[in-house]
């Protein structure tokens, strides 16, 4: 439009030089840019046109130019990078398809399974400076079950190029967006366009907590330092992931545990956070802190120790003091306090063991100290200490039992007190006669 209207093209060439065409020039001077009209693509306005000299000379550019004379053509990127080429039946001319209009194509339906499969080499354009073909190293066989909980090397080893989280997850997310077409961009986006599990996870966090005090590419810049900067965080970020997705039900797949549970959010938040802290920064690890409290509703406070394998499962209302310390692979309900006893400079907050189990609305209050494999009933106040493989309800709490089998946590079960999977599990003093 305006000065980028195209004023004349030769034949035999898709540029000229104006200057040499002394009518176009003066046809320029004399009258405004002309409009084209969509019958005859010369001029909306026949009074406006040139003379009838200039029209024999000059022609008008075609609407569309054949793809047999396009030079520099550049394939899409992101979600409309090319996937294959297909062969069209009418002529010769190769048709690139985006990933995003791969189900819109006339492709059969054994190409769209070979094309989907997992060990399937897929394009994907990571950064000018990384512009190569990433080949996915995951199996249509591998599920969750599959991976050892506790993310040993043979899960995930760097050195060796070894991630079977990721490749599980960007696995199950081309499913899902060969499912629902709807997302495909936003899966794209969030999970497939990038190259590890850290950069999708910075990128979606950052997103969810920026604010107009501080943009998301800060944040996701903090995010990416804490994760390159701590490997624990790394192993803990998939023990996460895999806490979720094993113990939640209502979870089908890891692309909804990384996209949509705030419990999880909330958590790799914090331990950001808490990276943050030990490095003395703690203005922005409070920064951080607020964000989360406004946007998931969960107060974590940075200084505060979590292990790996930790499940907040809703996580709405969930309060963590300063110097509470929890252990691996427990699980914590909606609501949960581990609230603090004393003033400020003392240890005033609850020690969790592993494997335990805090229920809905359960309160820990206090410096004492809860022992690996104990269940808390929801709505239970604590405020002593509670042995190893022990089950306390009431308010105050109540000790009404113990494991029968000591091997297996309650955080795994997840079975509530009262369920008949958990009266199997559990032998109260009321069964053994006490």
């Amino acid at each position: 439009l305006g000065k980028n209207t195209p004023l004349a093209v030769s034949d035999d060439a898709r540029s000229v030089d104006i200057s040499s065409q002394s009518h176009v020039m003066d046809a320029v001077k004399n009258w405004p840019v002309p409009m084209p009209n969509e019958k005859n693509d010369i001029y909306l306005n026949e009074s406006r046109a040139p003379t009838s000299t200039a029209k024999k000379n000059v022609t008008i550019a075609p609407k569309s130019t054949p793809q047999s004379n396009r030079t520099g053509y550049t394939l899409g990127v992101g979600k409309n990078a090319p996937l294959i080429k297909n062969k069209k039946k009418d002529n010769n001319d190769p048709e690139f398809l985006s990933r995003a209009l791969y189900k819109l194509s006339s492709h059969s339906e054994a190409a769209s399974e070979t094309a989907i499969k997992a060990n399937d080499t897929v394009p994907v354009i990571k950064s000018p400076e990384q512009n190569e073909v990433i080949t996915s190293k995951s199996s249509s066989s591998l599920t969750y079950d599959k991976i050892d909980l506790s993310i040993p090397p043979s899960v995930y080893c760097p050195s060796e190029n070894i991630d079977l989280v990721w490749d599980l997850m960007r696995d199950e997310a081309r499913r899902e967006a060969d499912r629902e077409p709807l997302l495909v961009s936003f899966l794209f986006s969030t999970i497939l366009n990038h190259v590890t599990l850290e950069s999708a996870l910075a990128f979606h966090l950052a997103n969810r907590l920026s604010s107009p005090t501080m943009m998301s590419t800060q944040i996701m810049s903090l995010i990416s330092e804490a994760l390159e900067g701590d490997e624990v965080f790394r192993r803990s970020l998939r023990a996460d992931m895999l806490a979720v997705r094993d113990r939640d039900p209502a979870c089908t797949c890891l692309p909804d545990v990384f996209l949509y549970f705030k419990g999880f959010h909330a958590l790799q938040t914090h331990r950001v956070a808490h990276y943050l802290w030990k490095h003395d920064r703690k203005v922005l690890s409070h920064f951080l802190q607020s964000q989360v409290s406004q946007s998931f509703q969960i107060d974590i406070h940075p200084n505060a120790t979590l292990g790996s394998g930790i499940l907040l499962d809703h996580g709405t209302g969930v309060v963590i003091g300063e110097t509470a310390v929890v252990g691996n692979n427990c699980s914590i309900l909606h609501h949960v306090t581990l609230g603090g006893s004393g003033k400020r400079g003392v240890d005033r907050h609850p020690k969790i063991g592993n494997g335990v189990l805090l229920g809905a609305g359960a309160s820990v209050l206090g410096n004492i100290k809860i022992g690996d494999g104990v269940q808390i009933g929801a709505g239970t106040l604590v405020i002593g200490d509670l042995p190893p493989h022990s089950v306390a309800v009431g308010v105050p709490a109540k000790i009404i039992g113990s494991f029968a089998d000591n091997s297996l946590d309650p955080s795994i079960g997840m079975n509530q007190v009262g369920s008949k999977e958990y009266e199997e599990m559990v032998i109260t003093f009321e069964s053994a006669g006490i």
